[in-house]
Order: C-alpha cells, then sequence, then structure tokens
C-alpha cells in the first residue's frame, strides 16, 4: 500500500497536466464512426484524410496535435479485444449458447433472445445496434425498448438531456435517438470539458447519492475515481411512470437492501414466462459488490487496476485503455503485490473458479424450479398456493442475477458473491420442496419431466421464441434503419465536436 500511496501523491501532482492533454483531446477529436461491415470496423477522425472537410474543418491545427497525447493514444486502444481470460476477456462470446439454462432463467425477457459478453466502452453502441434485445424497430417510435436504454452508452446521452430535457429524453423510443447518439464512452463521461476535474454528468447518479445523504460535490479524488464509474456500472431501474434511469440505493448497497427498496415499490421487470414469478432483472451492480470486498475497503478505487499509472515522471500518466488488470498484472497487482504474476492470476483464477462451481449448481436448480413451476400451474395449482413458491423464486432469482450481472463479482467480493449464491440456493431448494407439496395435493407424486434444453437453440424453441423471425428482422434493421440513422448524423455534423 506505500508504493500505492506514493503512486496517488504523484499523480495529484500531475493531475492537471495529465487531463489536459488528455481530457481537452477527448472533448474535441475523441469520436469514431461506426460501420458494420465487419467485425471491429472502427475509423477514428484523426485517422481520416485531412482533406476531409466534413469531419476536420472546425478543428485548428493545435487541436489536432493533442492527438497525440497518451491518454488518447491509450483510449484509442478500447477497439483491441484480443485479451483472453480464464473467464471472459475481451471478446464478444454468445453466453445463451455456453449455458442454455440462461435462456429459461429468462423467459419473458427480452435477455433470452441474445447475451453476450461485453466487448468495452468502444463498441458500446454497435453492440446495442446489434443485439436482439433492441429489436427491430422501424421508425423512431417503434421497437421494445425506452431512449433509457442509451443512458450509459455514450456521451452524447447527457448531451442530449442538456439540450432536451430528461423528460422529453426518456419519453421517447430507443429508436428515437438512433441518429444523435453515435459517440462512444469517452472523455466528457468522466470529466468536466471546462475545468478538467472528474465529474458526473449523469443526474441520476447524483439524485441518488443525494438520497442516501452523500455530497457529491465533498467526496474526495479518490473517491471520484471510483464514482465516475459508478454512474454506469451500477444497479438500476427504469421508473413506471417516465422511463427515467433511477438508482435504487436509499437503504444501501446489499442484495438485501436493494432487493427492500425493490419490494416495497411492489416493483418488478418482467413475469416469467413459465413459473409466472414476479422477477427483477438485476443490471450490472459492479460498484455495490467492489465496496464489499478488501480492495475497496483498503480504498482502492476502480482506476488504479483498470486505468494503471503508467511511466515516470513528466512523461507519466494514466493508461484509458480500460480493461481487466490481468491483461497487464506488472502494472496492476504488483504495485502492491509482490508474488509473481503467475501466481497473482492463478490466485484471480481460483477465487472465479470456486464462484463458477456455485453459479452452475444455482442456475441448473433455478432453471428446473422455473419448469417445475410451470408444471404445477398446468396441473391447476392455485395462485394462493404457488404464492410463497413464486416469492422463493424472485429471491432466488434476484441472488443469482445480481451476482452474474456483475462485471468482476467474482474477484471483487469473491466472499460476498459466494455467500448470496449460497442463499439463492437455499431459496430455490426451498421453492422446489413446496412445489412437490402442492403437486401432492394435486394428486401427482411423481418426478416433473424435464425438456431438452441442453443448448441455445433447444431452450429458445421450448420457451417460444421463434428465432428466425428475430433474427431476419434484425438483418433487415441493419442493412435499412442504421444506415439512414448514419447518413442523418453526418447531415448534423454529430461525429465532429
Amino acid at each position: 500500500m506505500n508504493k500505492l500511496i506514493w503512486m496517488n501523491k504523484k499523480l495529484n501532482i500531475k493531475y492537471h497536466y495529465l487531463l489536459l492533454g488528455g481530457i481537452i483531446l477527448g472533448s474535441l477529436v475523441a469520436f469514431v464512426v461506426y460501420c458494420f461491415t465487419g467485425e471491429d470496423n472502427i475509423t477514428f477522425i484523426d485517422d481520416v484524410n485531412t482533406g476531409n472537410q466534413g469531419i476536420n474543418e472546425n478543428l485548428s491545427t493545435d487541436k489536432l496535435e493533442l492527438r497525440n497525447s497518451n491518454e488518447y493514444r491509450s483510449w484509442k486502444n478500447t477497439t483491441d479485444t484480443s485479451f483472453t481470460s480464464l473467464f471472459n476477456g475481451n471478446q464478444a462470446v454468445d453466453l445463451l449458447a455456453e449455458r442454455p439454462n440462461l435462456v429459461i432463467l429468462w423467459a419473458g425477457y427480452a435477455f433470452s433472445k441474445s447475451y453476450n459478453t461485453p466487448r468495452g466502452h468502444m463498441y458500446a453502441i454497435e453492440d446495442m445496434d446489434l443485439s436482439l434485445r433492441t429489436g427491430a424497430p422501424k421508425g423512431k417510435e417503434d421497437g421494445p425498448q425506452p431512449a433509457a436504454c442509451w443512458a450509459c452508452k455514450s456521451s452524447d446521452a447527457p448531451r442530449l438531456i442538456g439540450q432536451v430535457g430528461r423528460e422529453a429524453f426518456y419519453k421517447r423510443k430507443w429508436a428515437g435517438w438512433g441518429s444523435e447518439i453515435v459517440n462512444p464512452v469517452a472523455c466528457a463521461d468522466c470529466h468536466d470539458p471546462e475545468s478538467m476535474e472528474l465529474h458526473i454528468p449523469r443526474l441520476f447518479l447524483t439524485e441518488a447519492c443525494t438520497r442516501k445523504g452523500m455530497n457529491i460535490d465533498n467526496v474526495s479524488e479518490q473517491e471520484m475515481r471510483s464514482l465516475v464509474c459508478a454512474q454506469c456500472h451500477c444497479e438500476y431501474y427504469f421508473s413506471k411512470e417516465d422511463k427515467r434511469v433511477v438508482i435504487p440505493w436509499d437503504n444501501g448497497y446489499s442484495v438485501e437492501d436493494i432487493e427492500e427498496y425493490y419490494d416495497r415499490m411492489d416493483f418488478s421487470d418482467y413475469i416469467h414466462k413459465l413459473s409466472r414469478a414476479p422477477l427483477l432483472k438485476a443490471q450490472h451492480p459492479d460498484y455495490e459488490l467492489a465496496q464489499m470486498g478488501i480492495h475497496a475497503r483498503r480504498g482502492v478505487s476502480c482506476g488504479e487496476c483498470h486505468m494503471p499509472y503508467v511511466g515516470e515522471n513528466q512523461e507519466g500518466y494514466n493508461d484509458h485503455h480500460i480493461q481487466s488488470p490481468l491483461a497487464m498484472i506488472d502494472r496492476t497487482c504488483q504495485t502492491c503485490h509482490r508474488e509473481t504474476e503467475e501466481i497473482l492470476r492463478q490466485d484471480v483464477y481460483t477465487r472465479q473458479i470456486r464462484v463458477a462451481e456455485i453459479r452452475e449448481r444455482l442456475e441448473t436448480e433455478l432453471a428446473k424450479t422455473h419448469i417445475e413451476a410451470k408444471f404445477a400451474w398446468d396441473r391447476g395449482a392455485t395462485e394462493e398456493q404457488m404464492k410463497n413458491i413464486l416469492k422463493l423464486i424472485r429471491q432466488a432469482q434476484w441472488r443469482w442475477d445480481f451476482c452474474v450481472a456483475s462485471h468482476g463479482a467474482s474477484f471483487h467480493a469473491s466472499q460476498e458473491v459466494l455467500r448470496i449464491m449460497g442463499n439463492g440456493i437455499d431459496k430455490t431448494l426451498q421453492a422446489q420442496m413446496d412445489i412437490m407439496k402442492v403437486l401432492f395435493k394435486l394428486g401427482y407424486s411423481g418426478d416433473v419431466p424435464m425438456p431438452d434444453i441442453s443448448t441455445k437453440e433447444k431452450a429458445q424453441r421450448y420457451i417460444g421464441l421463434d428465432m428466425k423471425a428475430e433474427n431476419e428482422a434484425k438483418e433487415i434493421f441493419l442493412k435499412t434503419v442504421v444506415p439512414q440513422w448514419r447518413e442523418e448524423t453526418k447531415a448534423n455534423k454529430l461525429l465532429t465536436e
């Protein structure tokens, strides 16, 4: 920790120097054009021939030279998807194909159609367009998702809210802002373009902190190095009234605290298609679970591990290629720990393997429970008979989803994750026993027949999804609607400063 403290002091000394190159640059030229002609096909404006006046006409020579800063260069490396690890990496991996039980767990919710591991900030918009979860809207007021889905995917979202107001922004559909939200997560998402200070442009985080009694203006710089991440890497929901983003931290950060918040307002994200349980869908409570781990409790911020300090003296800077610390152990773990890279890597893997073992057991039993509940309904179970069973299923699935939706949770707070999932298994098995009691009262004492859900395709057919139609509609959307959005973007010059 002494070395970490020394590094932080050093970082503070160089703070304004570091930001001057990286943050102003980000505000001026950190924009990209997305193409759908091939994987990882991204063009940066500073890589385009300067004769293209449509892009560079408003940028002075001095401003364009800022592209050479280390912060900007490292940020551009976020396009790199080559890093792999034992669990996840920088690639888009089809988790429904790897774990078909997920299709059953999310039956009745869009995640049962597609769910890939994230590739990183640079691909946030493209991956939204490609996802089957966003549907295939034909017009600006068409499609299944609200505008709130854009809130954390782009620096354009806060800009638009500032221009049109929150009410006008959130009342539209996701497709309504398709031609306006075009730039990825970048400098303005974390830095004030005028003062260069870390800041929170998303009001839903400052409002959540205010309700908790925390004044954002009074937190330390070290705390801000995590809170700027928390504005998107947190649990949230869309309000029923106006579909705006709300962070449910009023009671605290724990899975039980947030569950109590939702229960008090009788909130659920969807009704499960098989069990009919009113379920909560966790988003990505990364900040919440990280606060329960040993690193956060010792004062380590997100930045130390995901944006490590590089270089010495005047040449030093924070690496803006945000990725897994395992990709750069010499600059992350080893700034505090003296073990070899391989020992440290295996230490992380050990925690992840243990969590994965419990997770797989919970997923298997929970999927089985949904199917058993459907069987009970089909045999004539009443709402009164199923009431406590549905409550147990809701509680079990919330605990499972809270852990699996959090990126890095198995390392950030492995002990807490194991506690939560163990509690989830307990509630799942209670639900199974109660279902058997209901079936016995209905005159059935045998085993519940289980369908073949051994592949993603079989599981999706079982829950009634027409994936051929879904994929065909998405293909048309990508070939017709998205190119139209990009033409509107160019016409409105939204890819320039």
